[in-house]
């Protein structure tokens, strides 16, 4: 049984697919992200552009976090199967977004990436000095992420590493060759999730499906004992990699946070909503096809989570990837 400890923040395979994605944008690789609008969001703003970890206090490479659009023009995505942790937010006009978080294993290709939001630099704070992957952000949030203790890599920062897919419409193209970010993955050290990994606790409900609905998107995992994972779903399709590889998380986490207002709009006018990832509330644990309630708690942006019973125990997880889908507490 590991715990991880407090956050003070091998390559992947190679695919024909992959190949092939990057055989047929080299010219546009070769000629740089910019054009048009550039490389960023959509040329609004400035362009910025078994998993154990140690114990706390553990110094070394941090992760990388690479912010994941969620549109459906975006989909399938390269390289999320490789994340460690996927978090799932809400974004402007109840639509989601992903964080995808990489600490044992480097894909050649992520994407699509998309831009950073408020909430991104709370949820960061766990990790020391994290590379944060995206593709720009509001003018006005732009100061708080220089200011944030992580590493901001957009097109703007380092052009080499992203390049525009010729496969889908722009703003939904943009990849990220993560080997051009950092040297090799850091390690189970740098994912100081707060996350504890064991054995099966006993109990539990038996599951065979799970949805998580934002305003105007949704999340469905379902258990696959052939696969011994939870399938996901997203807005009523099967989600899989541009590989054709099932994103099959080996736990699941709905966690039950406050979602409100931040300071910053679209440019359409539409809110950002802030999800406040410290704090506590109540979430559900899925593995092994059961359902354990649960209660969270992370009291400061420097600590991980941590997943509880009713009575206090420690909720273990599942060896494998990781999903937590922010949900809003009732």
């Amino acid at each position: 049984m590991t715990t991880v400890g407090r956050g003070r923040g091998v390559r992947g395979r190679r695919t024909a697919t992959t190949a092939a994605l990057l055989a047929a944008l080299a010219t546009a690789a070769l000629a740089g992200c910019t054009g048009g609008n550039g490389p960023g969001d959509d040329g609004r703003g400035r362009d910025r552009g078994d998993h154990r970890t140690a114990s706390p206090g553990a110094t070394g490479p941090s992760v990388l976090a690479v912010k994941i659009d969620n549109a459906g023009t975006a989909r399938p995505h390269t390289g999320v199967d490789a994340a460690d942790v996927v978090y799932a937010e809400q974004v402007e006009g109840g639509l989601s977004r992903l964080m995808a978080v990489y600490a044992t294993r480097l894909p050649e290709v992520v994407g699509p990436v998309r831009s950073a939001r408020e909430s991104d630099l709370e949820l960061l704070r766990q990790f020391d000095r994290p590379i944060l992957a995206f593709s720009g952000a509001q003018t006005k949030l732009l100061p708080l992420i220089d200011q944030a203790p992580l590493r901001a890599e957009s097109p703007s920062d380092a052009a080499d590493a992203y390049f525009r897919g010729g496969d889908r419409p722009a703003p939904h193209n943009l990849y990220l060759r993560p080997g051009r970010l950092m040297a090799e993955a850091p390690g189970r050290a740098a994912l100081t999730t707060g996350f504890r990994y064991g054995p099966v606790p006993s109990g539990g409900t038996p599951t065979t499906s799970r949805t998580v609905r934002y305003p105007a998107a949704r999340f469905t995992f379902t258990w696959s004992d052939a696969r011994e994972r939870w399938l996901v779903g997203m807005d009523g399709s099967r989600a899989a990699t541009a590989d054709g590889e099932a994103l099959a998380p080996a736990t699941v986490v709905v966690q039950h946070v406050k979602v409100r207002e931040s300071a910053f709009r679209d440019f359409l006018g539409n809110n950002t909503p802030y999800t406040e990832t410290v704090g506590a509330g109540k979430a559900e644990v899925l593995r092994d096809g059961r359902t354990f309630d649960a209660r969270w708690q992370r009291p400061d942006a420097a600590d991980g989570t941590a997943f509880t019973t009713p009575d206090g125990a420690p909720v273990n997880f599942a060896e494998g990837q990781v999903w937590v889908v922010y949900a809003k507490a009732s």
